[in-house]
């Protein structure tokens, strides 16, 4: 597995989030100022400098519960609240729609480009607020360093370890469903046609060659497909036409967006938990959660700021249906991480968790009651 797959991994789904967010911001008609300050903080809080650092380190993906656990502080890192229901949503469709561009990248390398379309996007939505664009523009050329100079082959042990990371989960989400690139078990649909990956020929054609490298002769063959030339290159620079559209907002255009767990996908998690063995690795990744977690403030509203509710849902019912008829697998539980409690044996820990408390608002959770990071092992 790559070490060097996270940091893709989280800008990609932080986009999708804001995307989806940017929808539920507008559907609901929360004042401009508000849903602007939302998006500006989570941003904020997003590409803050010192929890980068701590993303961008070669390391190890960890378990879907770290890393719906981070989510749950970024998306709660502004004056929004969202209810439990609704952040499975959210999660639910930050993930099948990253998984979806995954698959239909046609090289392992385009996943850079679905990166930078989100980037982009990301740059769009604070382009009015210089200190936070400088921020997201020092990330953006830290990954162009980072991942332009790797092979071919790099990049396709990045794609099979998201691949991997994604291949338990199956929701039914009806945009996909409607457009007919996903199954009602919950698994998308690939594509036999249009262009072929950059560097490739359209199939149809098998050629003879002798020992000496001369062609000798021609076969021709139904491709089974509709296929077109590769389009032009992508601009992996800072700025440019990405050409793909893989990882632009598809909820650009309003339409309701409702999330389902298939047959497959609750018997799949079903499977999981039975088959759970113990991780050795689970102290480690708790103390690197709470690394990474030391940089994500949950604000408390201030005086001037009133805080708000939004629903991934149509109507309150449903939100509460929907958290009552999901499966207790697929509901990711949120580590509640303190590192403060233990000053000794977590000294590193609060230090980091000190730099950050230092500028900003306590968070309303540092305070609450909390079990250790070596007792929260049992709840990986």
């Amino acid at each position: 597995m790559s070490t060097r797959t996270l940091p893709l991994l989280f800008i990609n789904l932080g986009g999708e989030m804001l995307y989806i967010l940017d929808q539920r911001l507008r559907a609901q008609n929360i004042p401009a100022d508000k849903a602007k300050k939302v998006m500006n903080d989570i941003i904020t809080t997003m590409f803050n400098k010192k929890f980068l650092e701590e993303l961008f380190k070669p390391q190890e993906l960890y378990s879907k519960k770290a890393l719906r656990t981070v989510f749950d502080r970024l998306a709660h890192a502004s004056i929004m609240r969202l209810n439990q229901a609704s952040m499975d949503k959210l999660y639910d469709l930050m993930t099948m729609a990253f998984k979806y561009q995954v698959l239909l990248c046609p090289r392992p390398k385009d996943i850079l480009l679905v990166s930078f379309n989100h980037m982009d996007a990301i740059k769009d939505f604070v382009k009015d607020t210089p200190s936070i664009l400088s921020q997201v523009d020092e990330t953006y050329q830290q990954l162009i360093e980072m991942y332009t100079p790797l092979s071919n082959g790099e990049f396709q042990l990045i794609r099979q370890t998201l691949l991997i990371f994604f291949q338990d989960m199956h929701i039914r989400v009806s945009i996909f469903l409607k457009d007919k690139v996903q199954n009602s078990n919950g698994r998308f649909v690939l594509p036999i046609s249009g262009p072929v990956p950059r560097g490739t020929q359209v199939p149809g054609l098998i050629r003879i060659f002798s020992c000496a490298g001369e062609e000798l002769s021609r076969l021709q063959f139904k491709n089974g497909g509709n296929y077109s030339s590769a389009l032009r290159e992508g601009s992996f620079e800072l700025f440019g036409d990405r050409v793909t559209k893989l990882g632009t907002n598809m909820y650009s255009v309003s339409r309701p967006v409702e999330t389902h767990m298939s047959g497959a996908s609750k018997s799949s998690a079903q499977h999981t938990k039975v088959n759970a063995a113990p991780n050795p690795l689970a102290k480690e990744e708790l103390n690197l959660l709470a690394r990474l977690m030391g940089g994500l403030e949950v604000q408390k509203p201030g005086s001037t700021d009133t805080g708000f509710r939004v629903n991934l849902f149509a109507t309150d019912e449903e939100e509460e249906e929907a958290l009552i008829s999901r499966p207790d697998e697929l509901s990711y539980g949120v580590i509640n991480i303190q590192a403060t409690k233990d000053q000794q044996t977590n000294a590193e820990l609060a230090k980091i968790m000190g730099e950050f408390t230092e500028s900003g608002d306590q968070s309303p959770s540092a305070s609450s009651k909390g079990d250790d990071l070596l007792a929260m092992m049992d709840g990986l």
